[in-house]
Order: structure tokens, then C-alpha cells, then sequence
């Protein structure tokens, strides 16, 4: 169990400096940070935090992309109580600012070292240097209103949902459901300090956040880190620096297997890598295969969200699967597959996720009437997604209640056609919506982003959906895209598909 000494993001650091002050943990491309360095980075910020008034319970901004400062940002932030609120610097103006609305933040820093968008937004904001070279910071709002209260200090961050369906929610990141995650992910890893882990997710996202800084720091394992993602980076780290684990969200491991096609290779050089890991969108089961076929090593999987701090389901390192199964529930999380009524279902049924459990946030940022929709008699929190429970006791995710569409009177589930379509060859990713009809019926839309030069035989495709898919199921129209538009974090933007491609009927 998570000692109350770990009970914070600070907490795990500190253990880690004491432990081995001169180990190397962050290999950055500039150079490599001992725990020591960073630590010495943590002070100065720390001093200019407090310096600029901010204190327990306040919200301090970080229009970020990966790099040692921004890992001495959260850390700094931790020690204070403050609540760090990241986004990704290269949103745009407009999305920040609502952001930074939403989030009402004493200061804001912006990682303009190593971001050309950070710096951008840091100049529009007319933000001045920090004492910490490499950042830039606002100058500090008074008006801002401190959260209070035994929540002041047990918030670790805000998260804001990816806003795929809808408006982004700031989701509240407690600082023992991030710990407790971090542990839990490490541990299913058997991470070690001799590990080394890809860093490029942001850290602005959970996946990031929980997966990749909590677990590495409670297990002492170093991170490659980038600020962005590049697959002949990836694979020269892989090659080079000792990659021993990479994560990502299928979306990434789908670029590596185009990287690799497109430069004619077959097997790529990873001499230590132990363990592939993917979270946060659908897996396809042709992705999966050809990713274990590729690397030599099975690609697990896991269920997890902004709302639980990270995984409430996990593959099992020692288990390779034959299906896409996300797991089992972790030690301190539980789920439940709802009924309509609020009752469970029956193994086997197709339901909504429930869970609840140690992650499980306390609500959204200032915002009782959406945390009032999600959660359940119980301390139950609807997810939205539908999934079953398989007889050995894996959840099985089918797809989003707001995304399952009607089709003369049945449910179809996107994720169920997607797989088909991405299964076809030369078809690299897939994104399937429903339009209403003026009849309350809806058409099938399938949205196809191919392999670079790929010619998509629209027959054989064609075919290929009615070989697999009742005649309900299939798409009325594909239509082929150069990109498909995605987050961050690598989910498909549904919502923007809608808005550029689907006219109102």
C-alpha cells in the first residue's frame, strides 16, 4: 500500500532526491537532469510562487509542452498546494483563453524555451521572464479566488476533458488518486530505476501526468523526454538511449507503423524495450497484431480517464490477450456495468461504465451542475462509454453512449464499424458518426484517413463492409480525408468532423 508519506506528487520526489540525489532522471534533448538539478529547479520556482502571493487551493496556469520545467512547475506547485492547470501551448489563442477563463489562475507560465507556441502566447500575453530561465510567467492576479476548505490541499491538478463530443470540463485531480495511480501503473510495469520510459505525452493530460511522471518517479525510473512526438526520434531513442517502455495512444502506434512502412522496415531496432502499452482511444485488433508482429512483444491495454486519474483496468504484464480486452479493475478501483435503471447487468450484458474507487475525482472545476449529471447513488461515476464484461472477468469497451447511433431501431456502435474499415488495407485510421434524418432514423458517415499514397478501391471496400457487417451497419457514404482531426492526446475529434463535413439536415 501507498504509504502517507507518498501522498503527494512532492512526496514521491522528495524520496526519489533522497534516495539517489546524483541518478539521472530526466534525459532531455538539451541534456541530462540528476534528481539533484531538478530539485534545485523546484527551489527557484517554489520561492517565486510564493514570492507572487500564490498559496493552497490557488490554480497555477501552465500553457506547456514537455520539458524539465514544466516537471519542476508541478512539482513546485505540489509543495505549495497549489493546483496546476495545464494546456497545451499549441492550442490556439482563443482555446487558451477560454481555458485560462475557466480556470481563474494566480499566474500563468508558459514553457517558451522549448515551445515556439509558448513563447508566442507568452509575447501576446506580455508575460516577463521567470527566475527559472526557460519560462515565461504573467504577472499575478490578484482578484483570483483561492479554493478553501480540506479540498485547498488535496487537489494536485485540473485536467481538462479532450472535449472530443462536447465542451471540456476541468476535471479535479486528486493528490492521492495520482499517487495511488502512479504506483498502480508502476507496478503493473515492474518498473525499476534501470528503466527508461519515451516521454512525449503531454503532461498536460493524465495519461502523461499519471501514467508516465507519478509512475516513473514512485518507481525512481528515468524519462526520454520530448516535447512533441517524432517517429525517427522515437526510434533512435529506441535504438540509442535505452528505451525499455513505451506508451502511447493507439493513434501513435499507428504513425510508428506508417514511419516504418514508409522507410521500407520491417522489424525496428529496440534492444531494451520489455513493454508496449496503449490507453486512452479504442484498440483495433488489426493495429494490435501488427504492432506484436512488428516489435515482438505483446501491446496491453487499459481503461482509463481523466475522472479516475489514470487506469481503473490494466492488462496484466505477465498476460498476452487474443482480443482488445482492457483488463481487470486495479487494486482500489471497481467497476460496474449499469442497466438503464442503475442496476448491474449480468456478465456478458452490454451496458454503461460505472466506477468508483480511490481515483475517482471529487467533481469538475466550478461546475456542480455537470459533476451533479455523472455521478451516481453509491459514489458511482457515470463514464458514458458502453461495455461488457467478458467471462474472465475483462471489461470489454464497446463504444460512447453519445456516439452510439440508431439505425432502424438498432443500436450500431462506431467502434464495432471502425474496426472493419481499418481493417481493409491501405485504411490507417477510422471515425464513424451518425447524421439525423428527417425521418428521426440516422445515416452511417464513415470518415477514412489512409496510408501515405494509398488508393482506396471503393468496390473492394465495399465488399469488404458486407462480408463483415449487417446491411444496418453500413456506412451509407465513406469519405476519404487527408487527416483526420485528433487531440493532443490522440482521440479523433468527432465534434469537428460534425462541424466541417456533416451539413444540418
Amino acid at each position: 500500500m501507498t504509504s502517507t508519506s507518498d501522498s503527494r506528487l512532492h512526496d514521491l520526489f522528495d524520496r526519489r532526491l533522497a534516495a539517489g540525489p546524483d541518478q539521472i532522471f530526466l534525459l532531455a534533448p538539451d541534456g541530462h537532469y540528476s534528481f539533484t538539478q531538478l530539485a534545485r529547479m523546484i527551489d527557484l520556482l517554489e520561492s517565486e510562487l510564493r514570492g507572487a502571493g500564490v498559496v493552497p487551493g490557488d490554480r497555477v496556469m501552465a500553457v506547456a509542452e514537455n520539458c524539465p520545467e514544466h516537471v519542476a512547475l508541478l512539482i513546485a506547485c505540489s509543495r505549495i498546494g497549489a493546483w496546476s492547470c495545464g494546456v497545451n501551448a499549441r492550442m490556439s489563442e482563443g482555446e487558451i483563453g477560454a481555458f485560462r477563463e475557466k480556470a481563474d489562475p494566480r499566474i500563468v507560465y508558459f514553457t517558451s524555451r522549448v515551445s515556439d507556441a509558448a513563447a508566442a502566447h507568452a509575447s501576446a500575453a506580455g508575460a516577463s521572464a521567470s527566475i527559472l530561465p526557460g519560462l515565461a510567467r504573467s504577472t499575478p492576479r490578484s482578484e483570483a479566488r483561492a479554493e478553501e476548505g480540506s479540498m485547498a490541499r488535496g487537489i494536485a491538478a485540473i485536467i481538462f476533458t479532450s472535449g472530443t463530443t462536447g465542451t471540456p470540463k476541468g476535471v479535479l485531480v486528486s493528490q492521492a488518486g495520482l499517487t495511488h495511480f502512479g504506483r498502480i501503473s508502476a507496478e503493473s510495469r515492474q518498473l525499476t530505476p534501470a528503466d527508461r520510459s519515451y516521454a512525449y505525452l503531454p503532461m498536460t493530460h493524465i495519461f502523461g501526468l499519471g501514467t508516465v511522471l507519478a509512475a516513473s518517479l514512485h518507481a525512481g525510473s528515468a524519462l526520454v523526454m520530448r516535447s512533441r512526438f517524432d517517429p525517427a526520434d522515437l526510434f533512435a531513442a529506441l535504438e540509442h538511449e535505452g528505451v525499455t517502455n513505451l506508451q502511447g495512444p493507439p493513434a501513435m502506434f499507428s504513425r510508428l507503423l506508417a514511419w516504418l512502412n514508409a522507410h521500407d522496415i520491417e522489424r525496428p531496432a529496440c534492444p531494451a524495450l520489455r513493454y508496449l502499452y496503449t490507453g486512452a482511444a479504442p484498440l483495433d485488433m488489426t493495429l494490435k497484431r501488427e504492432i506484436e508482429r512488428r516489435f515482438g512483444l505483446p501491446l496491453h491495454h487499459g481503461y482509463g480517464l481523466s475522472e479516475y486519474a489514470g487506469s481503473v483496468c490494466l492488462v496484466p504484464m505477465n498476460e498476452r490477450r487474443d482480443d482488445t480486452a482492457a483488463g481487470y479493475q486495479v487494486e482500489g478501483g471497481e467497476v460496474m456495468i449499469a442497466g438503464e435503471d442503475g442496476n448491474p447487468l449480468p456478465d456478458g450484458e452490454r451496458g454503461e461504465i460505472w466506477i468508483r474507487g480511490t481515483g475517482l475525482m471529487p467533481g469538475y472545476f466550478r461546475d456542480p451542475q455537470a459533476t451533479a449529471a455523472v455521478m451516481k447513488p453509491g459514489g458511482w461515476y457515470a463514464s458514458g462509454d458502453i461495455g461488457t464484461i467478458g467471462p474472465d472477468g475483462a471489461l470489454h469497451v464497446v463504444g460512447r453512449l453519445k456516439e452510439m447511433i440508431i439505425r432502424s431501431g438498432f443500436n450500431v456502435y462506431p467502434g464495432e464499424v471502425e474496426a472493419v474499415l481499418q481493417e481493409f488495407p491501405g485504411v490507417q485510421r477510422a471515425a464513424v458518426v451518425g447524421r439525423k434524418e428527417r425521418d428521426g432514423n440516422e445515416e452511417i458517415l464513415a470518415f477514412v484517413e489512409t496510408d501515405a499514397g494509398a488508393r482506396i478501391d471503393l468496390q473492394a471496400l465495399d465488399l469488404h463492409l458486407s462480408s463483415r457487417l449487417a446491411p444496418y451497419k453500413r456506412p451509407a457514404r465513406v469519405i476519404r480525408l487527408d487527416s483526420l482531426p485528433m487531440t493532443l492526446s490522440g482521440k479523433v475529434l468527432k465534434r469537428k468532423l460534425i462541424e466541417d463535413h456533416v451539413p444540418a439536415d
